[in-house]
């Protein structure tokens, strides 16, 4: 089984991304400053010359736009205006705690889910676990992507969800060029 992985970030750094495997996925989520058009066009434009999917949080328009892969609906954006979207290869991608989301994200068209946060981590107190995500999973026919404590120690145990990809910050910037894109 081949899985995705995904990296948030916030901001082009050129340097920073040729450091990843062009396997990666990006996903730019910049919620503290305005969009800057010129950063977005270099950011797709290097994405595509080298191959690599990059996705836009929260910004239909810039997603259009500037030719992004597709769109990343984060958990706590409840509207159902993403689910005509009419545009070729265009993905959409959405997070989701619990079941009530994970159902609004279907109803958003979202073709892959994140469930978060998986594992204990710095930012959240509560988290789902194996036993949590793998009840959701069961719940939709959409692809899941683990995202949240991901480390080389939970890496291994979130396997046993058997998901489609895993994301992550801290754990792909450490260990962006050594991680294992390959079968689970």
């Amino acid at each position: 089984m081949n899985y995705n992985v995904y990296y948030f970030i916030d901001e082009f750094n050129k340097n920073e991304i040729e450091k990843l495997s062009s396997k990666i996925s990006l996903i730019y989520r910049n919620y503290d400053k305005k969009c800057d058009s010129n950063e977005l066009k270099k950011l797709v434009l290097h994405c595509k010359n080298n191959k690599r999917k990059v996705y836009i949080s929260n910004n239909l328009k810039a997603a259009i736009k500037y030719n992004f892969n597709g769109l990343y609906i984060p958990s706590f954006n409840k509207s159902l205006s993403f689910q005509n979207i009419v545009k070729d290869n265009f993905e959409i991608l959405g997070s989701a705690h619990n079941i009530m989301e994970l159902k609004i994200k279907e109803k958003q068209g979202c073709s892959t889910i994140f469930l978060s946060p998986i594992f204990k981590n710095n930012k959240k107190k509560k988290y789902l676990d194996i036993i949590k995500a793998n009840l959701l999973k069961n719940l939709t026919s959409n692809k899941i992507v683990l995202l949240g404590g991901i480390n080389f120690k939970t890496f291994k145990r979130s396997k046993m969800c058997a998901p489609s990809g895993i994301a992550a910050i801290s754990w792909v910037k450490k260990n962006g060029p050594s991680i294992n894109t390959g079968p689970f």
